[in-house]
């Protein structure tokens, strides 16, 4: 899984922004929710973690931002909602 997120987000990609974001949103939601019935929370968030910073890394390298232009162009309050808001459900 992390391999693939990386070989969506590679910091030089010509992809555009939107097509990369399609993906990485079909790749993770498909992955948690076929793993949504497994004790999976910690690995969740940190795969969560791993695609915020590798999008943030893709575009400071594309459009050199500096971390005050990530500030301001992307809020806290502004952030997808992360693959670890998904319900885990156990089997019963």
């Amino acid at each position: 899984m992390k391999a693939k997120i990386r070989h969506l987000t590679h910091r030089t990609s010509q992809q555009d922004l939107a097509v990369v974001l399609i993906n990485l949103n079909q790749l993770t939601y498909g992955w948690a929710n076929y793993f949504r019935h497994a004790v999976a929370k910690p690995i969740f968030s940190r795969l969560d973690d791993l695609v915020w910073w590798r999008v943030i890394r893709l575009l400071r390298t594309r459009h050199h931002w500096s971390w005050r232009d990530v500030r301001r162009r992307l809020p806290p309050t502004e952030r997808w909602l992360p693959i670890s808001a998904i319900s885990v459900t156990r089997y019963r």
